[in-house]
């Protein structure tokens, strides 16, 4: 660790990871597994779409446990990574609920909501005997009540697309992501381009996170494109790591510098 302490990182995290999407991104997670020892964040849904429970799959449940065995990170991402909550009721609900995801499970919930949905996550972890730290809400969208029950949860981190944020007071962290929408040819061009310019604009950060999707993994175009950033991040000289792990090491940064 004390040689690594003050080299940048970078984080791959792999959102959405169910049995219906593990077929998706096998052959990718096979190639990183190829570079070598490479940590990977993944954000771990408990009933994806309501129709791929955890429960119903022991072979991807032990799959999952043996990536932790490998020095991986779990987190909780969503319960049901779908948002079946009444209708909008006004044009950013629709627009955000309706034209920017169908997914926002955490959008729209209370708190007494979403404290029950996280705390029957939490027991799914609990249950399967992993460690659990972070919660990362579907699409990154999170309700005041989501926030207010966070606070109450012994998590220690969640995150949106440019921070990570400590809990329970949710102190923010600068933590640049990249991320592609890939649900077409012209997104997925567009895309490229975007994080292409992201990515030499953050040539010093500390820490760089790719956050990959399934979808991303069913294009050669997009999914080389993860690889081959991968690979070149790692040729600069950038530092593998899980979130709680990069976390673990400013936190000890910090206190070392007191």
């Amino acid at each position: 660790m004390a040689e690594t302490m003050n080299q940048p990182a970078v984080l791959l995290v792999l959102h959405d990871v169910a049995p219906a999407t593990w077929a998706d991104y096998q052959p990718f997670v096979a190639a990183v597994d190829a570079l070598g020892p490479v940590p990977m964040t993944w954000l771990v849904v408990p009933d994806f779409h309501r129709r791929n429970a955890l429960d119903a799959h022991p072979a991807f449940r032990r799959l999952l446990a043996e990536r932790v065995a490998r020095g991986d990170e779990l987190a909780l991402h969503g319960y049901f990574h779908d948002d079946q909550e009444p209708r909008p009721s006004n044009p950013r609900d629709w627009f955000m609920r309706r034209v920017y995801t169908h997914e926002g499970e955490f959008y729209h919930l209370s708190r007494e909501s979403a404290l029950a949905r996280l705390r029957t996550g939490i027991d799914v972890f609990q249950r399967y005997d992993w460690p659990l730290h972070g919660f990362v809400a579907p699409a990154w969208l999170m309700s005041d009540g989501t926030r207010q029950a966070l606070r109450e949860l012994p998590l220690s981190y969640t995150s949106d697309p440019q921070h990570l944020y400590r809990l329970p007071d949710f102190t923010a962290i600068n933590a640049p992501g990249l991320v592609w929408s890939a649900r077409s040819a012209w997104r997925r061009g567009l895309s490229k381009l975007v994080c292409e310019q992201r990515e030499q604009r953050w040539r010093q950060a500390p820490v760089i996170r790719l956050g990959l999707h399934p979808v991303d993994m069913r294009h050669r175009f997009s999914r080389d494109y993860w690889l081959k950033t991968l690979e070149r991040l790692l040729m600069e000289g950038r530092v593998p790591m899980t979130k709680i792990d990069w976390l673990a090491q400013q936190r000890s940064q910090l206190e070392r510098a007191a």
